[in-house]
């Protein structure tokens, strides 16, 4: 006995949930709150009510790099370096950890 999915009728609403599209102003201001107003991304994505991933991925494409400082940086503009690089260090060393702790898990797996 073969089974047959359902046909939805052309004048029924399909049942399959829609992409949203959003325009390059509202990703660049949802960014904003995050580089500029120090929002965290959660705290960002709810406001303007997208998802964390969303957010994240048009932060990592829409937000200008950090600027290095150079010779004459003041003091707090060293600190602010700092905080930023040890939070990309802590990050990196985590991934880092992640990836040991699959590269033991599929070694088993493949064993």
């Amino acid at each position: 006995m073969s089974q047959t999915s359902p046909s939805i009728p052309p004048d029924e609403p399909s049942l399959k949930p829609c992409r949203k599209r959003f325009a390059e102003s509202f990703k660049r201001d949802a960014v904003r709150l995050v580089t500029h107003e120090g929002y965290t991304f959660r705290a960002a994505a709810t406001a303007v009510g997208v998802s964390d991933r969303s957010l994240r991925y048009w932060h990592s494409k829409l937000s200008s790099p950090p600027v290095l400082c150079g010779p004459k940086a003041s003091v707090e503009q060293l600190q602010e370096e700092n905080r930023r690089l040890r939070q990309q260090l802590k990050r990196a060393e985590l991934e880092r950890e992640i990836l040991k702790k699959a590269t033991v898990y599929f070694a088993k797996e493949s064993s």
